[in-house]
């Protein structure tokens, strides 16, 4: 009966062993596919603000004032990916925090902070839109730099007190600490999350979310009808008129394919793909975020998390659609991306010096063209030379070729430097310059 039981017991432990292995393969298999995913949204979201600040700072075109609060969103976006997404993602896949509790605090505070600054700049964006549109002649005179950097200051004063003072000062969170514990050893592990008061989780959500998605949504709806009134006023006056016939043959007016209307239907799919990106990502997030400070336990922690992580998705949508969907934007991305620097040279495109200098000297040797010395900066090609010189020499004196590779690659150099002090300055722009 003693070894009956025995071997029934071992059966049993096989069992369990076997399913415990199971378990543990399917738990491990989707951390990974998780955290793949989510160090995936956060290289998106770090490279993406990246590009939008360097394309700012490079391309002259874009150093407009109304890019201002487009390159303070790339910071706060870009804050919101490498110092509260990657603390997110081992906290959030751990199951438990290993920074401390001192730090715990500061991460909260920088989460706090950083994404209210993301939506309050989305809502200076569409403000400073609005007047551009709404009193174009204007806007020169309102929005200047000194506006535009006191707006964005605010805006990081506001997000920072409404984050880092009650955060420093423990208003945010109730008495008792959150544990979660732990079958392995029956150990308590403290964690770290939003386990906030309803005072605090109320105030902060209509000061981070709610007030500015008011004010955006309304601006948005006032810019539509602006947009169709004023897509009407040209179409009135665009219509040829009926009375008076013309004086040559008129080509018929097809409404639904004039540019008009082409622009009308992107105006209205671009404010569709903002305002509904932005209420997507955020919306669920801070409406639980109240529900979960008066009831912990009316919001599984796993919704919780997703929606998180959904508002946080924000900062990498973000470049896209305030970037990607700009001509401007596109095209320095372009340039930026494929962009091939020489280590003697901040410019790209240019052949390597061997080869391409061997071939410039065995030309000139022969005669066939006539070095300007302005060919890389903007003046006439190279010429053909009238009267050809004799083989080995230039002018009448004798021309050794590798001299002659000495001497145009040492030009090819100094030429290099004067393109690149001209490229750096960029096309002149009749917009508003920051600089």
């Amino acid at each position: 009966i003693f070894g009956g039981y025995n071997g029934t017991s071992l059966v049993e432990n096989d069992t369990w062993q076997a399913n415990g292995t199971e378990e543990d393969t399917l738990t491990t298999l989707s951390i990974v596919l998780v955290g793949t995913f989510l160090l995936l949204l956060i290289f998106l979201s770090i490279a993406g603000n990246i590009l939008v600040c360097v394309a700012i700072y490079t391309d002259r075109g874009l150093r407009r004032i109304g890019n201002l609060f487009l390159a303070s969103l790339a910071i706060a976006d870009l804050f919101v990916a490498a110092l509260v997404m990657t603390f997110a993602v081992v906290n959030d896949l751990l199951g438990y925090w290993i920074f401390g509790e001192q730090f715990c605090d500061t991460w909260i505070a920088f989460d706090v902070m950083c994404s209210t600054a993301s939506i309050l700049n989305l809502c200076a964006i569409s403000l400073d839109r609005y007047i551009h549109i709404k009193d174009p002649l204007r806007y020169s005179r309102w929005v200047t730099k000194r506006v535009a950097f006191g707006s964005i200051g605010c805006i990081w004063l506001l997000a920072a007190l409404v984050s880092f003072l009650p955060i420093s000062l423990g208003l945010h969170r109730p008495p008792d600490p959150t544990f979660v514990k732990d079958d392995s050893d029956s150990s308590l592990h403290p964690t770290c999350a939003l386990d906030l008061t309803p005072t605090y989780a109320i105030v902060s959500s209509c000061i981070s979310f709610y007030v500015p998605c008011i004010v955006m949504l309304g601006i948005y709806c006032r810019l539509y009808c602006y947009a169709q009134k004023h897509v009407k006023n040209i179409r009135a006056v665009t219509r040829p008129l009926t009375n008076t016939p013309p004086l040559a043959p008129h080509p018929p007016v097809h409404h639904a394919s004039s540019p008009y209307h082409v622009s009308d239907h992107k105006a209205a799919i671009t404010v569709g793909v903002i305002m509904g990106t932005f209420l997507f990502c955020w919306v669920p997030f801070f409406c639980i975020n109240i529900v979960v400070s008066f009831c912990k336990t009316c919001i599984p922690g796993i919704y919780f998390k997703v929606l998180t992580w959904l508002g946080y998705s924000n900062s990498a949508f973000n470049p896209i659609i305030y970037s990607i969907f700009n001509t401007e934007f596109r095209d320095a991305f372009r340039r930026i991306l494929t962009t091939h620097y020489r280590p003697y040279c901040c410019c790209a495109g240019y052949r390597s010096v061997d080869g391409y200098e061997a071939r410039r000297a065995q030309r000139q040797s022969d005669g066939s063209i006539i070095h300007t010395g302005t060919e890389r900066g903007g003046g006439p090609h190279p010429l053909p030379h009238p009267h050809p010189p004799e083989h080995g020499k230039h002018n009448g004196k004798s021309v050794s070729p590798r001299s002659s590779i000495a001497s145009l690659r040492q030009n090819r150099i100094n030429s290099n430097d004067t393109d690149c002090k001209v490229l750096a300055l960029g096309p002149e722009t009749e917009q508003t310059s920051i600089i």
